[in-house]
């Protein structure tokens, strides 16, 4: 029933992705009003086919149907409700029906939102693309590896192995994956719309009004879903980090890093009309590098706790980001006359230069983690060899761009459009550099001499008292509606920027690791905390048998970190136990079972600031979400005439940073 109803709804999907690109097809190829109207339906036919999917594949995990080959492989009669439930996006085939079943959502949204606008080219066209992204993988679910609804060969298990361990070990894993494909397939809509303009040649900054938003609560949602990402490798991986360059951590990021440039420099297309090619080719690179990213996840070209099985659908995934690439590449070579930027940028002392600026950094760092994360793969294909790109290349390559980046971030929100002079900025920047530097002279004076993390120090002082300043003078002239808005949104997603750069520095130059082989009854010390080894016990879940450590930290809590056995598993799956504080973690693991009257091992990692790393992403997802209402706006300008037929549209206000 299960299978016959996904395979039916997957079919249904596919064709009415296709029978939808042929209708807004024919009727902008003949310029029938009523065939747009008509082709804006059939998002919500993709939508239904895409949930009925996800429905049946989700009631096949809770009751247990095991006839479907995906269930028994990833599900199993001791297993959790959570993990049932969660189970659908923990392999291959349920991840990229999840996958669909968002974009499905975000065409319907965008279909609902534009309802008004259905004869409109621009949107036609968006949507077509739209409906051609979900062909794809509507059609990647048919293919034999990637089908979730294929059914087992022979007799019908009785039980299966349940998912994968490490995601069956913590409620994080119903959040995290979600967040980031929302973040991920978000990234599809101003894709969307940019091969909608360059298609109808209104290349002016109208679509970029258009996504504006699209843009904003994906870039959040990702943020979230990478913050929540680190959050379970830190809680679940038993390795005292949150961030290891991993080869899927890296793909995840650098849409991120994309996406982040593209909303820096689409404000200065919206108020000076520059930087046109350079956004379309931000667009199109994001979207691109999430294809990319999925390919890497699952093609089994790497290895990675991240990643999932080897599967033939690798090359498919290349393949359409290869056609992405040349697609987009081609269009903005075919549009590229009617692309010249009206406006170029007076002074690099201005907003605008300090715009570019972030932008090449931005571009610097995606380009530092994609050489980092594709060379080994380059190297292998080309000679077959095995190498690895790690964390010291990583940290070396990306740390004094991050402390440029932090500096521009501090410079930017007192620069004004156009031009500003020395007088000026020293004014606006007197707060934020006094702040600074008594940060760096304070954290000298305690002894705190590691200069990146000094500088780390210093710079995230400056950011958030810019930030501040800028929230404060807008707070104090229009009251809380003052925070609301593109520009103070983006003061709050820098607050959060400074407070989890401030927190990493710490944790990187300042932690301290080590072990500790201790019998029953006896304690030790470690960087200033007592450890007291009280034994161990042995506890039963429906899913796993525990043996957990009893740890008295500082004579206080006791802690339990354990080493469990999984009903299918053969080796330990460590659980750390974390005793968490405004100043720093201590993070205890139970690195060897005791053998007889021998001693037990436990790991200790003593790590300052931690906390303020998941504080500081939800500081940024709030300010993304307050980026995404609508704040004060200029009055709107005359249209105007662009080169080769563009038009211009009323530009949204930026404010500036504010009367002193």
């Amino acid at each position: 029933m299960n299978a016959a109803v996904g395979h039916s709804a997957v079919v249904l999907g596919l064709v009415g992705s296709l029978v939808g690109i042929g209708v807004l097809g024919w009727g902008l190829a003949r310029g029938k009003p009523s065939l747009l109207r008509a082709g804006q339906s059939y998002p919500w036919l993709v939508l239904l086919a895409a949930a009925a999917a996800a429905g049946a594949m989700e009631h096949a995990f809770v009751t247990r149907d095991f006839s479907l080959a995906y269930v028994a492989q990833n599900d199993g009669l001791g297993t959790p409700l959570l993990f049932r439930i969660t189970g659908m996006w923990s392999a291959l085939q349920g991840s990229l029906l999840l996958w669909t079943l968002i974009l499905a959502g975000y065409l319907a949204a965008v279909a609902w939102h534009f309802r008004r606008r259905a004869t409109d080219p621009l949107v036609a066209w968006a949507t077509l693309v739209g409906l051609a992204v979900a062909a794809f993988f509507f059609g990647l679910l048919l293919v034999g590896a990637a089908d979730p609804f294929r059914t087992v060969a022979g007799a019908v298990p009785t039980n299966g192995p349940g998912p994968n361990p490490l995601l069956q070990d913590n409620p994080v894993v119903a959040f995290h994956p979600p967040m980031l494909y929302l973040g991920f397939v978000g990234f599809t809509v101003p894709f969307m719309f940019a091969v909608a303009a360059l298609v109808t040649g209104r290349v002016g900054e109208g679509w970029l009004v258009e996504t504006r938003r699209w843009t904003l609560f994906a870039w959040g949602f990702l943020t979230l879903g990478l913050v929540l990402g680190a959050f379970w490798s830190y809680e679940v991986l038993g390795w005292g980090g949150y961030w290891s360059w991993d080869p899927v951590e890296n793909a995840a990021l650098l849409p991120w890093l994309t996406g982040t440039a593209f909303l820096h420099s689409v404000m200065v297309q919206e108020r000076r009309g520059m930087l046109r090619v350079w956004n379309l080719s931000l667009v199109l690179a994001t979207f691109a590098l999430t294809i990319f990213g999925t390919f890497l996840t699952r093609s089994g070209v790497i290895e990675s706790v991240h990643s999932f099985s080897t599967s033939s659908v690798g090359p498919v995934i290349l393949g359409f980001f290869g056609a992405v690439l040349l697609g987009g590449v081609g269009l903005i070579v075919w549009r590229g006359e009617q692309l010249r930027s009206p406006g170029s940028i007076d002074s690099a002392l201005s907003r605008e230069g300090a715009f570019l600026a972030n932008n090449l950094a931005f571009g610097a760092f995606a380009f530092v983690v994609l050489l980092g994360t594709v060379f080994p793969l380059v190297v292998e294909a080309l000679h077959h060899q095995t190498v690895s790109v790690g964390a010291p290349y990583f940290d070396t390559m990306t740390a004094p761009i991050v402390l440029a980046l932090l500096f521009l971030m501090a410079v930017a929100p007192a620069l004004p459009w156009r031009k500003a002079s020395a007088s000026v900025l020293l004014h606006r920047m007197r707060w934020p550099a006094a702040a600074g530097v008594a940060t760096v002279v304070a954290t000298s004076a305690a002894g705190l001499h590691d200069v990146a993390a000094v500088a780390a120090f210093g710079l995230g002082a400056v950011v958030a008292v810019s930030a501040l300043r800028q929230l404060a003078l807008s707070a104090r002239q229009r009251g809380f509606r003052g925070l609301v808005g593109r520009v103070n949104g983006g003061m709050v997603v820098h607050l959060g920027v400074a407070i989890m750069a401030v927190a990493f520095a710490a944790s990187a130059a300042y932690g301290q690791r080590g072990q500790l082989s201790l019998r029953p009854g006896q304690s030790a010390r470690f960087d200033g905390h007592s450890v007291t080894y009280l034994g161990t016990r042995t506890r039963n879940f429906s899913n796993r048998r525990a043996l957990e450590a009893e740890l008295r930290l500082d004579g206080g809590p006791v802690l339990y970190p354990a080493i469990s056995v999984f009903s299918f598993g053969s080796e330990g799956i460590g659980t750390p136990a974390i005793d968490s504080g405004p100043t720093q973690d201590v993070y205890l693991t139970l690195d060897s079972s005791p053998v007889g009257h021998g001693p037990t091992v436990i790991g200790v990692v003593v790590q300052p600031l931690i906390v303020w790393l998941w504080v500081g992403g939800g500081v940024m997802g709030l300010g993304a979400a307050l980026a995404a209402f609508p704040g004060r706006r200029r009055r709107p300008t005359a249209p105007a005439s662009l080169p080769g037929g563009a038009e211009a549209v009323p530009e949204p206000a930026l404010a500036a940073a504010g009367p002193d």
